[in-house]
């Protein structure tokens, strides 16, 4: 079992300065790495090399590009609000760093001959209190590509302000079936109550809600939406460069990190051992062994945005808002109502050990089906309510096509007529 709440708030003032330091080199270091590891795997599914000559396997890449960006000259568009424009990138760095201070990395420790978890705070909202921080960071996209003065930016701006918005509801349902089942929105207790059986196992519908609804959270690929640029050119950070734009590309990699690590936390066990190694090794969840376990969960979810990225094509805006509206939030709103349904059945008694599983199992089978099925109904009846095409619109005796959008075609209301000139004698 992990440390509970009163665990926290009893640190002396320089072990929670020597946390927040750790924290943040860690966040730093793996934003590096992850740029790295991202490159050198699209590179391999692409048949590349990808960095591989600053430093040992390239490692010092993401470095050099860090150290250029902040030496690159730094330019201001004349039409920008110059206030907005530097504080936007501020306000997504800052809360992206500020969300890790609620996750837990491991147990109680010995640090510096003190006793203390390692994590640097909790409170009996810490979930909420990750999703309210994160949430800032929207102003900062919104703002940055409205304080531009471009027209791109502001379209990257408002796609990515509804995107995370429209996200964030099936997120926050997905999440809701955790604390159900935890009973407690705490994250050491959560990560407590999968002592023995991991979340993502018993709510395997919540978990792959959540994982969908994350990297539409950080526009991330097929979900990048706000920086098309194919459409856009770069989104919202368009008029960026030098720091500022390395602030944008640095928040979202520790974006990245923060919905992956609260994956890790809610839905795998957290910190705790895999595969139950801690029955056949009595010493996997004590002391920093733990860390291990928790990061190798982060960088497999890390994976998974590399895997997609170099898999999935980016996805019409259309399709990706109602694939949000109409499929993710109606399901886990479906499956809330039967999570909360089987925990009372479970305290009343109303079901035995021995068939809650079965149910359980049924309802996710079914639950499944109905996310995997509702697109394909929506879109058989898309097509079966498609018009029948008319008959072909010819003007003078030549076909002429239909208009795009369905209207009238010019000169295909009256055929050609030809008349001869009273002057002339000539036919016109």
């Amino acid at each position: 079992m992990g440390p509970g709440l009163d665990a926290f708030g009893n640190d002396p003032w320089w072990i929670v300065l020597i946390k927040a330091g750790l924290i943040f080199l860690v966040l730093v270091l793996l934003t590096l790495f992850n740029i790295w590891w991202e490159r050198r795997v699209v590179a391999r599914m692409q048949h590349r090399i990808g960095p591989n000559v600053h430093g040992p396997f390239g490692l010092l890449q993401s470095l050099a590009d860090g150290v250029k960006l902040m030496l690159k000259e730094d330019i201001i568009p004349k039409a920008a609000d110059k206030v907005v424009f530097v504080l936007a990138p501020i306000l997504v760095v800052v809360p992206a760093f500020v969300t890790f201070s609620v996750i837990p990395f491991g147990p109680e420790v010995s640090l510096f001959g003190e006793r203390t978890p390692l994590q640097l705070t909790d409170m009996p909202v810490a979930v909420l209190f990750v999703m309210a921080i994160a949430s800032i960071g929207i102003y900062g996209i919104v703002l940055g590509g409205w304080s531009s003065g471009s027209t791109y930016s502001l379209l990257g701006g408002l796609r990515s302000s509804a995107q995370m918005i429209s996200y964030e509801v099936a997120m926050g349902l997905a999440l809701i079936a955790v604390f159900l089942y935890a009973g407690s929105l705490s994250t050491s207790e959560i990560v407590a109550a999968q002592d023995d059986l991991w979340f993502g196992l018993i709510l395997a519908p919540s978990f792959v809600i959540y994982v969908i609804s994350m990297v539409g959270e950080t526009n991330r690929a097929p979900f990048d939406l706000p920086e098309a640029e194919g459409e856009l050119v770069g989104g919202f950070h368009t008029e960026y460069s030098s720091i500022k734009f390395a602030l944008f590309f640095l928040g979202e990699y520790i974006n990245m990190a923060t919905v992956s690590a609260l994956a890790t936390t809610l839905f795998l066990g957290g910190w705790h051992a895999p595969f139950w190694i801690d029955e056949i090794w009595e010493g996997a969840n004590e002391g920093y062994v733990p860390v291990i376990w928790f990061f190798g969960k982060v960088l497999f979810f890390v994976f998974l945005f590399i895997w997609l990225r170099g898999t999935l094509p980016r996805l019409r805006y259309d399709q990706f808002m109602n694939f949000g509206w109409k499929v993710l939030i109606p399901v886990a709103l479906g499956w809330i109502v039967a999570v909360a349904t089987l925990r009372v059945a479970r305290l009343e008694g109303w079901l035995d050990g021995g068939s809650l599983p079965i149910v359980a199992g049924v309802l996710a089978v079914v639950f499944v089906a109905l996310f995997f099925l509702g697109g394909n109904e929506e879109k058989r009846g898309a097509d079966e309510a498609e018009p029948e095409p008319a008959e072909p619109v010819t003007a003078g005796g030549f076909p002429v096509p239909p208009m795009p959008a369905g209207g009238p075609v010019r000169g295909a209301a009256a055929p050609l007529t030809f008349r001869t000139s009273t002057l002339t004698g000539e036919e016109s």
